[in-house]
């Protein structure tokens, strides 16, 4: 099996779950960090699939690095090879497919219940389940690319997940565990802290994130090892 590309922005933005959940399944993975100096690949021949994390910079930023990561998405879709975005990943996909990355009607930092839609595209993708709590950290969002099917919407985010075939994108961090959390719990920045104050229904501060440990994290794993299933059961293996 070729391994599974994934495109990390930034090392505080690393694999977390997902890298892990791989690594028990003995898939093979070759990562690329940005941030650490690594260049992404030119092309996707190489690998099975590809994955693409989230990253504090917005989609639309002038990065040659996100401009490569959409051409890598183009590529593995075009090949049939399954692409997963998480946040930042997700609305790379959008921009790769046509679709704009925008202020998000509402900025979400935490634990957040997602709508998940009555169709058998969501079935597959979300195990037969309706509502969920999902863990975010977006102030844009994306809109619904052409072709793709909407799989998931928020109170304060009306597009969080669609599909195209076997591929996915999010806006949220369905790959987030323990650890992650923690780093991510200790940032003071301003951007979140006026977050907070102005968006209280949909901004959390650093206790409800720490709280969503004992209450909400083996949930959201068992989210994770749903959504991951599907999106693995597609990746060819040879």
């Amino acid at each position: 099996m070729k391994p599974v590309l994934i495109l990390q922005h930034l090392s505080a933005d690393g694999p977390a779950y997902f890298g892990d959940w791989l690594q028990r399944r003995g898939v093979p993975v070759e990562r690329r960090n940005t941030e650490a100096g690594d260049a992404f690949p030119e092309r996707i021949d190489a690998f099975s699939a590809l994955a693409v994390l989230g990253g504090e910079m917005s989609a639309n930023d002038p990065l040659p690095s996100l401009r490569r990561a959409e051409d890598l998405i183009r590529q593995a879709m075009a090949a049939g090879r399954p692409v997963i975005g998480h946040c930042l990943g997700g609305q790379l996909m959008a921009r790769a497919l046509g679709a704009p990355v925008t202020a998000s009607p509402a900025p979400e930092v935490g634990w957040q219940a997602i709508d998940i839609a009555d169709s058998d595209a969501a079935r597959a993708w979300f195990g037969g389940r309706r509502q969920a709590t999902a863990f975010q950290w977006h102030y844009e969002a994306f809109a619904l690319p052409p072709g793709a099917q909407h799989l998931a919407g928020s109170a304060a985010c009306p597009q969080q997940a669609f599909a195209i075939g076997p591929h996915l994108g999010m806006q949220f961090h369905v790959e987030i565990d323990a650890a992650k959390l923690q780093r991510w719990a200790a940032d003071d920045g301003a951007r979140w802290l006026a977050a907070q104050q102005q968006h209280p229904a949909s901004v959390q501060g650093a206790a409800a994130l720490r709280a969503g440990l004992d209450s909400e994290l083996a949930a959201h794993q068992a989210l994770a090892d749903t959504v991951y299933a599907h999106w693995l059961s597609a990746v060819p293996r040879s």
